[in-house]
């Protein structure tokens, strides 16, 4: 399939479409309100303990340090300490809850993609780069994982602290929160500055990273392809572009988000230093104890802190958000079209299929169908030929409505697809395709893919059948040898020969070969002909060959040529007549 390239893949995030997708985020969140309320309580209980630490420090100096009551002082440090100890058993139970959450939410915003991936149209594959799909699932969830563990909750706490040490600080001195308030516009106006920047280039940076691992994924997959032909330093090239992007945005990202923290702490400095020399002129000209000066002191510490750590935790929900857009983009995306109301079940097929006048385009004003009309009788093997972009594939993938026709009509037992249960349709149907694919698991495994309710005498029957037997007896294991990475331990050849077994325990009513012979040698070719025939006797069968030698013996052969039949006939028939059919034949085996 082809590898297309995701739409918007580094444009930024609008802040509109920011907020949405926060907001998005969080109902993720709230599925667990109770544990949620826990980690609120906690979060309060925290934050108490800061404030009140701080707060004790005016009576311990003012009331026992001063006056010289060693006692009284003890007491009050025993008492410092259990407060303290409650702040920091509730944030360890706070982080530990808040984990499980972020990694319950996390677990459930995979599923949902997957399960959106489920119900997408072979459209979205074809035009999507696999790469970038991969890259949602890992980099664009580590982030969003990141944030729903640790960093929200960092950013509640911190929002909460600064209101709280606010409220201490009017309650000590309203003159002294005035004098520190001169500092703290400079550090809201370039935390946002800031801000506004890393997240442009956060965003741009995450979209980049999808198609820098496109990139890698189609190398990796075309690796021998790139050998054979010595492309190999272009192929190094063309990612040196890719990977040069990615540093210039990532490095942009970094470099805001870098210079958060140091502009912060100067400017946190700045206030402390401004409001001692106040404080000290309070306790001088005005009588102010030292104890709230103090206390105070501690507290505009305390009030610097959260204003850098909403600044700096901004930067990584931005980058956060930029990966949620990205995979809400897929969840977001237009499944499947549903089954219409009150469409046929359909458990058994008979096999007529019918197509009337079915035009087809994969692009707007690019046909690539043109009126094609024809009438396949049950059990009748009908034979597709024809030059490469005729539209054989296509016709194959209208029946089992991989796509929908632009206009017409297909029938199938005289009902329209569209009016069958889509599940049932495709149920009745199996495919080979040329392109093999296997998955990690045995041997049994694959072929049982076609009819997960197979027992293990039906896939013997099934390889035996298409003549894949003999070599799963030779394996390691036999029908227990485990495949991995596409079956890449057996020839392409033996691939293909699993993968007519997986469409023959399906047990279809209409079987679709799509060059199901092209990767297997000579010799194999004819036995597994012969199996293919059993596997078409009483099944309405379309056969797409280039090898005009497995067509031969079929009943009917469709000659296409640019989206139309321009011959029909059987072998013998189009022989006879010396046209297309005729030519194409004699170019292959003279």
């Amino acid at each position: 399939m082809a590898h297309g390239r995701g739409n918007g893949a580094g444009t930024a995030v609008k802040a509109k479409e920011g907020r949405k997708t926060f907001l998005r985020l969080v109902s993720y969140l709230t599925r667990s309100r109770g544990a949620l309320a826990v980690v609120m309580v906690l979060i309060l209980v925290t934050i108490a303990s800061s404030l009140a630490g701080s707060y004790m420090l005016r009576p311990i100096i003012n009331d026992y340090i001063m006056p010289g009551d060693v006692p009284g002082l003890v007491r009050m440090l025993v008492l410092l300490a259990a407060v303290y100890l409650a702040g920091v058993a509730a944030a360890a139970i706070q982080y530990r809850m808040l984990n499980r959450i972020g990694q319950r939410t996390a677990a459930r915003l995979r599923m949902d993609l997957f399960r959106k991936m489920e119900t997408l149209p072979v459209r979205y594959f074809d035009t999507h780069r696999h790469g970038d799909l991969m890259s949602r699932y890992t980099n664009d969830m580590d982030r969003v994982t990141e944030v729903l563990t640790d960093n929200l909750a960092d950013m509640i706490s911190a929002a909460l602290s600064l209101v709280g040490t606010f409220v201490l600080m009017l309650v000590i001195s309203p003159l002294l929160t005035l004098a520190m308030f001169l500092v703290v516009p400079l550090m809201l106006l370039f935390a946002r500055l800031i801000a506004r920047r890393s997240r442009k280039y956060f965003t741009a940076q995450q979209g980049t990273l999808g198609d820098v691992n496109g990139y890698i994924e189609e190398m990796i997959s075309g690796q021998k392809v790139v050998k054979v032909f010595g492309h190999e330093r272009q192929a190094d090239e063309g990612f040196g572009v890719l990977n040069g992007e990615l540093n210039a945005k990532a490095r942009k990202a970094q470099l805001y988000s870098g210079m958060m923290m140091p502009v912060m702490q100067n400017l946190n400095t700045l206030n402390f230093v401004v409001v001692t020399i106040v404080g000290a002129l309070l306790a001088i000209y005005r009588g102010f104890d030292v104890g709230g000066l103090a206390a105070f002191l501690q507290y505009s510490r305390q009030f610097g802190r959260p204003i850098t750590d909403i600044a700096s935790l901004y930067n990584n929900i931005q980058a956060a958000i930029a990966g949620a857009e990205r995979i809400f983009q897929v969840m977001d995306e237009r499944s499947e079209a549903p089954d219409v109301p009150h469409a046929v079940r359909m458990d058994t097929a008979r096999g007529d299929i019918c197509m009337k006048d079915v035009c087809f385009s994969y692009e707007p004003g690019k046909p690539v169908l043109k009126h094609v009309s024809l009438h396949v009788r049950p059990g009748e093997r009908i034979g597709l030929v024809g030059a490469t972009g005729a539209g054989k594939t296509t016709i194959l993938n209208m029946l089992p409505r991989f796509y929908d026709i632009s206009s017409g009509e297909i029938t199938l037992d005289g009902v329209p697809l569209e009016r069958i249960v889509r599940d049932d349709l495709r149920g009745l149907l199996a495919i080979v395709l040329q392109d093999t694919h296997l998955f990690t698991g045995t041997v049994a495994d694959n072929i049982r893919f076609g009819n997960l309710d197979a027992t293990d005498d039906d896939i013997v029957r099934a390889a035996k059948l298409t003549s894949a037997h003999s070599f799963i007896k030779r394996l390691p294991h036999g029908y227990d040898t485990m495949l991995e990475n596409d079956g890449e331990n057996l020839s392409q050849g033996q691939r293909q020969l699993l993968n007519i077994a997986r469409a023959a325990v399906a047990d279809p009513s209409v079987l679709l070969l799509d060059e199901a012979t092209s990767n297997i040698d000579t010799r194999s070719e004819m036995l597994i002909q012969r199996g293919l025939d059993k596997l078409m006797e009483g099944r309405t069968s379309f056969v797409i060959a280039h090898r005009l030698s497995t067509v031969r013996t079929l009943d009917r052969i469709l000659v296409l040529e640019h989206g139309e039949i321009i011959e029909e006939g059987s072998h013998a028939e189009l022989m006879a007549r010396r046209g297309y059919y005729y030519r194409l034949y004699r170019n292959q085996f003279e």
